[in-house]
């Protein structure tokens, strides 16, 4: 039978997947599901048994989850802050997993870590929740195995190709983990080099609390949108002064009065990456005036500026203002219905 000639050694295989699930699912950039492939093949070429790894990973990945389960049951909202401002993608994974909770509940644990991004904000949010502690743990268990029982079983499917791969980069010289290391690195890059970009355009898209603040104080004020997701307006009923809700899922379009003025838009995400999707899609309907408040809705309350309460009618408005409300300078409160896709 073919044997990996440069996995990890027997003795160790165990430890070496709870090592790597563990830090993977605290949040380090590095993948677990390599080691978990190669630890899969080990277990098809007879050097350590399937049981042993699985529940390696289950537990290691229970121990990581409970802790950012905690945390966010301490912390709230302000550890997904603090959690996107390390990342490009969580702002908005914050908000689609919010979206998807809501509508099946702690089951969609069962899934979560098969999706990037959602598998890592599942457990400090559903912490921000009233789950009970014993059914996040339930279903939490139960994707770990599901996940890691997918990528074990894997790389035992793929047990002679890796192999012959394993084979092949040793005669040259190398090992698999040589191969692995240089993936890597160039993940980190690519994750930098968007990281990079990202802040090229927060550099030409984006105005301060205090830039809004004088905009609002002259003769043509901007017309502010909350992006935050209705939930979100619900636990937190304060706005900015006049700011008007944007719903993403209107198919109606921005009313041609509204572009006239300037748009600022906030959500309440520290990397705005819900204000730059917004934003960039409205700039791709010729929306150019359109720019994202800088640190969002905290940022504004931190420099100190004014909030004020949402009104009833902020929750259940349907209509947009049309042209004379504007004109007349009416304040009735109204959503901005608009199709953001084209």
């Amino acid at each position: 039978m073919l044997t990996l000639p440069t996995a990890i050694p027997p003795d160790f295989g165990a430890g070496a997947v709870f090592l790597s699930v563990l830090v993977t699912q605290l949040g380090v950039p590095v993948p677990a599901a390599p080691v978990l492939i190669l630890a899969g093949t080990m277990a098809a070429g007879g050097e350590t048994s399937y049981a042993s790894l699985l529940a390696a990973a289950v537990i290691a990945t229970l121990l990581a989850d409970s802790l950012w389960f905690a945390a966010g049951r301490m912390r709230g909202r302000r550890l997904l802050n603090g959690l996107v401002r390390f990342s490009l993608s969580l702002d908005t994974t914050i908000r689609i997993a919010r979206n998807v909770f809501e509508r099946y509940g702690a089951p969609i644990l069962s899934v979560a870590k098969f999706v990037p991004g959602l598998g890592l904000i599942s457990a400090p949010l559903l912490g921000t929740t009233t789950v009970a502690v014993h059914v996040f743990l339930l279903w939490d268990s139960i994707g770990a195995a599901l996940w890691a029982g997918t990528w074990l079983l894997g790389g035992a499917a793929l047990h002679a190709e890796i192999v012959r791969f394993a084979a092949f980069v040793r005669a040259n010289g190398m090992t698999i983990f040589d191969v692995l290391a240089v993936a890597g690195v160039v993940f980190l890059a690519w994750r930098l080099l968007r990281r990079m970009q990202f802040r090229h355009w927060l550099a030409t898209h984006r105005i301060s609390p205090d830039q809004l603040d004088e905009m609002m104080k002259s003769s043509a004020p901007p017309i502010v949108l909350d992006a935050r997701p209705q939930t979100v307006r619900e636990k937190e009923s304060y706005r900015i002064p006049g700011a008007r809700p944007l719903n993403l899922e209107s198919s109606e379009e921005l009313s041609p009065e509204l572009l006239s003025r300037p748009i600022v838009v906030y959500c309440v995400c520290p990397n705005e990456a819900t204000a730059k999707r917004i934003v960039s899609q409205l700039r791709n309907k010729h929306i150019y005036h359109a720019r994202a408040l800088r640190g969002g809705l905290d940022a504004w309350e931190r420099h100190g500026y004014p909030v004020e309460p949402l009104s009833t009618e902020f929750h259940a408005a349907h209509a947009y203002a049309d042209a004379e409300a504007l004109e007349a300078g009416n304040d009735e409160e109204y959503t901005v219905r608009a199709s953001l896709s084209k």
